[in-house]
């Protein structure tokens, strides 16, 4: 063991090895370039009522903060019998998958500086006259981590991401709109050569600005493209799903019951951890594994997402969702790659079944709870089975649970987008998933 833990009381040691750089451009002009590594740890202790905790940059002095906080604990001989260490599991792997010549680690500043300045010259169109800014980004992040336990678990694993983005500002018949294309990848190269993809979304959002109209209010059939479908199961489900969320509820516990059907009987939602997407997490913070989760089977709520205290206070399992920013925070239950299982229709016929309606292209933001917000970036009029004129759409809102029953059609087309989750100031790596689907009325306005 690698540290000496004091007895009767549970410890728990969470070493964080973090690197980060960025460059970016605004226009030509290069506004960002920096890099920044920091190393540091997380300690707690526990004494069954009281967690006493303390972080440093120093891991020369990680034993002496241990022996620090063991000091105004209240040693409990029963401390392995508490309700929530029984929930902390002993688990010892070695998880590294980032470390070969793929690690953004090794990335240098002439190849941060060319992605974007490429990528600017080959997806700036200057015959388009409304242009009137370009915002061009590259940035990286790595994370290797280390945790061990009183209880005998040790765990090292690493995580890493990248992300580009291109951005128009454009003004178009005195209205300011947005074209551009930002996305994730775990490796550099996987961010290469993708011209085409970007200008295709460019030149989509420019003819978009010209052309849309506004949107009559009104309640609407809608066809959710899969991104959007992604945003509303992460906003308007996925964190509902969160279980620390209902320890002082009582309404939400009520309505959050085991065995309830609260959708129809096409919706399935799954949050799970191995997959390596976005929100990859083999190991909680915790030290538990991450389990694959049923939220809602075929309508059914059949599970939430769990952190040790939750699930002891709730009489449920662990499920491995205890997720910290990094090392100065203290894990909390979070989602990891949440998403709407597909269904078995066909996309096309989703679309052309509607003979009065809108399509959601994309979107700009989302929220959740009982009533969900989705404002689209892009959103068109279906007209007689086929989508039609670009439509600018201010907000579209549902009752959650009325939109789950709602869904009459989900598509074989499910897939997953990168993101960044925010929950009580910390912000996590996510990936959202679905497949196109359609809801009989949401209210458009």
């Amino acid at each position: 063991m690698k540290y000496k833990f004091p007895e009767n009381l549970y410890t728990e040691v969470r070493i964080e090895d973090y690197y980060r750089a960025n460059y970016y451009l605004k226009n030509d002009d290069a506004e960002g370039n920096g890099e920044v590594s920091v190393i540091g740890a997380k300690i707690r202790v526990f004494d069954g009522k009281m967690w006493y905790t303390s972080a440093t940059n120093d891991l020369d002095s990680i034993q002496a903060e241990i022996d620090g906080l063991a000091k105004i604990a209240k040693p409990n001989p029963n401390i392995l019998k508490n309700k929530i260490v029984k929930n902390f599991a002993v688990n010892k792997a070695e998880i590294l998958k980032f470390q070969d010549e793929n690690s953004v680690r090794k990335l240098t500043l002439e190849q941060r500086e060319s992605i974007c300045r490429n990528y600017r010259k080959k997806c700036t169109d200057k015959s388009i006259p409304e242009i009137k800014m370009t915002h061009t980004s590259f940035w990286c992040s790595s994370k290797i981590k280390s945790f061990y336990t009183s209880k005998g678990t040790e765990i090292v694993q690493d995580y890493q991401r990248c992300g580009f983005s291109i951005g128009h500002e454009l003004n178009v018949n005195g209205g300011n709109f947005h074209a551009g294309k930002y996305f994730q990848e775990f490796y550099y190269k996987d961010l290469l050569n993708r011209e085409d993809e970007i200008n295709a979304e460019i030149n989509r959002s420019v003819e978009f600005a010209r052309k849309a109209k506004p949107v009559v209010p009104g309640e609407y059939v809608c066809v959710l493209a899969p991104t959007v479908t992604s945003v509303f199961t992460h906003e308007s489900f996925g964190h509902k799903s969160e279980a620390d969320f209902m320890l002082n509820d009582k309404t939400l516990q009520d309505e959050w019951v085991m065995g309830k059907k609260v959708g129809n009987e096409k919706v399935t939602i799954i949050d799970e951890g191995d997959e390596l997407r976005h929100g990859y997490c083999p190991y909680d913070d915790e030290g538990n594994k991450k389990k694959k989760v049923y939220l809602m089977k075929d309508g059914v709520l059949t599970g939430r997402l769990h952190d040790a205290k939750s699930a002891a206070i709730l009489k449920e399992k662990p499920t491995g969702n205890a997720r910290a920013q990094d090392f100065y925070c203290s894990p909390m239950v979070r989602m990891t790659n949440t998403y709407m299982d597909a269904g078995k229709d066909d996309p096309e016929k989703i679309v052309s079944e509607v003979k009065d309606g809108i399509y959601v292209y994309d979107w700009n933001y989302g929220t959740g709870n009982s009533t969900f917000t989705i404002q689209p970036q892009k959103a068109y009029k279906i007209k007689d089975g086929k989508i039609t004129d670009p439509i600018l759409v201010n907000v579209i809102t549902g009752s959650v649970f009325q939109t789950l029953f709602d869904i009459d059609a989900v598509g074989t087309d499910l897939k997953f987008y990168s993101g960044t989750c925010g929950k009580n100031g910390q912000s996590m790596p996510t990936a959202t998933g679905g497949p196109t689907i359609r809801v009989k009325k949401l209210t458009i306005n």
